[in-house]
């Protein structure tokens, strides 16, 4: 297939990036490649603005917008500014405050508000993700942090606390929103009808390539309604069973070149 028919977005976190954040060299020949061909490549990640940037700026040197948020913004780095985004909603303060007194000191919340990473709750599960992304949070109080703006909020925990806390949140009591496990230690809320499936379509819509054929891949289950929705879905072997019983195809892990697989194989179709 030719690239210049191919719109293709790709999740971070267990899939383009290794074990260790990095990007292998052959994903990245793979990707110069094909947007050399006159493919379309960008990200679909869970993180926010300012975890999101450094990969995708100063990295990947993107020059077409990304879906961040899990789907509740796309936004333009070129152009400094989002393109689209939906918001969470007052609800989700009253939800933090109420996880939080059921849960006492176990869980961190970090609160994305569009640029802004506010850490009105930490633990140490969220303190040792904000040192490994290098960011610098805004610990204000839960009342100080400012109405409006808010795209989702992330509880960080042991994985154990954090099944404790799905498990309460299914039972009721936590709707109008969208609830999704993104990481093991991580489980997010998002706006109602949001995720990257969503935000996949905001940036096909903006940019105008609906009849390009559409590739995802990811890793976790956040991803799989985007995998689902795609022309062709692509699941990394280190994927969640369920991610890949969506996908239409299974590649190499994320630390083997997971992303040149997916490019070869569109070359071949």
């Amino acid at each position: 297939m030719d690239f210049n028919k191919v719109i293709f977005m790709t999740d971070l976190d267990g899939t383009l990036l290794t074990d260790d954040k990095r990007i292998l060299d052959k994903d990245m020949s793979a990707i110069k490649r094909f947007r050399e061909g006159g493919g379309i490549f960008t990200a679909a990640t869970g993180r926010g603005y300012a975890m999101a940037r450094r990969i995708v700026e100063d990295v990947l040197h993107l020059n077409i917008p990304s879906v961040l948020f899990n789907g509740a913004g796309v936004y333009d780095f070129k152009q400094n500014r989002f393109l689209w985004q939906c918001e969470i909603g007052s609800i989700a303060r009253e939800y933090i405050r109420r996880l939080n007194a059921m849960f006492p000191e176990k869980l961190g919340f970090e609160v994305l508000h569009e640029q802004t990473v506010f850490v009105p709750f930490i633990n140490q599960t969220e303190q040792e993700h904000l040192e490994m992304e290098s960011v610098v949070p805004d610990r204000r109080p839960l009342d100080d942090i400012p109405e409006g703006g808010w795209l989702k909020f992330v509880i960080a925990a042991e994985p154990s606390d954090l099944d404790e806390v799905q498990k309460k949140v299914e039972s009721g009591g936590f709707e109008d929103v969208q609830w999704v496990r993104s990481a093991p230690h991580y489980f997010e809320c998002l706006p109602k009808g949001v995720d990257k499936s969503r935000g996949f379509a905001e940036l096909i819509n903006i940019l105008g390539v609906e009849n390009r054929f559409s590739v995802a891949a990811g890793d976790f289950m956040n991803d799989t309604a985007m995998i689902q929705k795609a022309n062709l879905g692509a699941a990394v072997s280190n994927a969640q069973e369920s991610v890949k019983q969506a996908a239409d195809l299974i590649v190499c892990d994320n630390n083997s070149g997971a992303i040149s697989e997916i490019i070869d194989y569109i070359e071949k179709l």
